[in-house]
């Protein structure tokens, strides 16, 4: 029997691949005859980088950056020079678990330290760049990023706004003539009408191709948007997430974007900042993270597929990581069981959708020994059964 085991992490208690490597002892105690490969899964969130490292050429860069409240942080990215592909994670710089959960504070919080990665990429000749967004602390709609890379946000005296969406508030004008990397096919012709033909032809040469990893459907703004629907569990009071929401707006109106464009809204923004401004494009987190890994080969040779993620529920089969491995192994007719911490709400969607069963931990623990124990026992109990 071969198993293909894709466990995204038990957030607080295992990552994926210690997830994934207990779901395979608990297998071989059941059915030691077992061919069971692991593969890391992530959503474009913390820990993405550790996921995708073994499995992308290149070489960690680190460097100390601009935190989310500003104070440097140590932070990295991976740099794949033979390919100029540079793969980023805005958690290692702007994450939400960089700061305590009393510092939360969307209101200063800046992706400055997320642009000073994609900048030093840039200068080290990368002409491809894969940002994973999720995890982010920020709500300044990417306008620390843009800062980090050469953008200009003045207010209405023509100095640089301060950080965070705050700075929002007092922005007047937007400058695109310093960006170190920009697709001119993105922007409003209206923004660069102040540019000469030089800058415009010094722009054009610095396009850098760059893919957005996110799950995020969410507008930027409106009340599905980033600061109603995020802004409270980072911080954000009531009446913080209507200011955010009307900064926001703002400034995509006065950049000349749609502000309810679906997907914009993603880490606060930050893919609206990329889409709109530098010509990104967004793709689901798990599709790029399933490429690099070649779930699909491995699923396709396997007779059992089995993945899961701390809490599955009605939100599961709304393109998060799980439901892309069930996807895949649907298309090649494999059955597809999900281990999970606990169900949540809606988890009998989890069944409609096409798992074959949805299991939680026998005994559910959030310590990382016990957790571990609970999966294996979990695994072994589910394979006891399958044939």
């Amino acid at each position: 029997m071969k198993v293909t085991v894709a466990m995204d992490s038990f957030k607080g208690s295992l990552t994926s691949i210690e997830a994934g490597e207990a779901v395979k002892r608990g297998i071989l105690m059941a059915r030691p005859d077992a061919e069971v490969t692991v593969l890391p899964l992530a959503d474009g969130g913390e820990g993405t980088l550790d996921c995708i490292a073994p499995y992308v050429g290149g070489e960690e860069i680190r460097l100390m950056v601009a935190g989310p409240l500003g104070t440097p942080v140590d932070s990295s990215y991976i740099y794949d020079s033979e390919n100029e592909t540079a793969y980023i994670e805005m958690a290692k710089a702007s994450g939400l678990t960089l700061i305590s959960e009393g510092e939360r504070d969307p209101y200063h919080a800046t992706s400055y330290g997320t642009g000073e990665l994609i900048r030093d990429a840039v200068e080290r000749g990368a002409s491809r760049l894969c940002v994973f967004i999720g995890g982010s602390a920020t709500n300044d709609g990417g306008a620390g990023t843009l800062q980090a890379l050469g953008a200009k946000l003045l207010d209405g005296e023509g100095n640089e706004i301060r950080q965070g969406a705050k700075g929002l508030k007092d922005l007047k004008a937007v400058d695109l003539s310093g960006l170190a990397a920009v697709d001119l096919s993105g922007i409003d012709i209206n923004i660069l009408s102040g540019l000469t033909e030089e800058e415009l032809s010094d722009m054009a040469a610095h396009n850098i191709e760059i893919t957005v990893a996110s799950d995020v459907i969410n507008p930027l703004c409106g009340p599905d948007g980033a600061s109603f629907v995020y802004g409270p569990q980072k911080g954000a009071s009531p009446e913080a997430c209507e200011n955010m929401d009307k900064w926001l707006k703002r400034f995509a109106e006065l950049s000349g974007f749609d502000p309810f464009e679906e997907g914009t809204g993603a880490a606060g923004g930050m893919s609206f900042a990329l889409k709109n401004f530098l010509g990104a494009q967004i793709r689901s987190g798990a599709e790029i993270i399933t490429e690099i890994t070649e779930a699909e080969a491995r699923i396709s040779e396997s007779d059992v597929v089995i993945t899961g993620e701390g809490r599955m529920d009605g939100q599961t089969v709304n393109g998060k990581a799980p439901f892309r491995i069930l996807e895949l192994g649907l298309e090649h007719g494999k059955p597809v069981h999900g281990i999970c911490g606990i169900l949540g709400e809606g988890s009998d969607e989890c069944l409609k959708a096409g798992f074959r069963s949805v299991n939680p931990l026998i005994v559910p623990a959030m310590e990382r020994e016990a957790a571990i124990k609970s999966v294996e026992d979990t695994a072994r109990a589910l394979f006891s059964h399958i044939m």
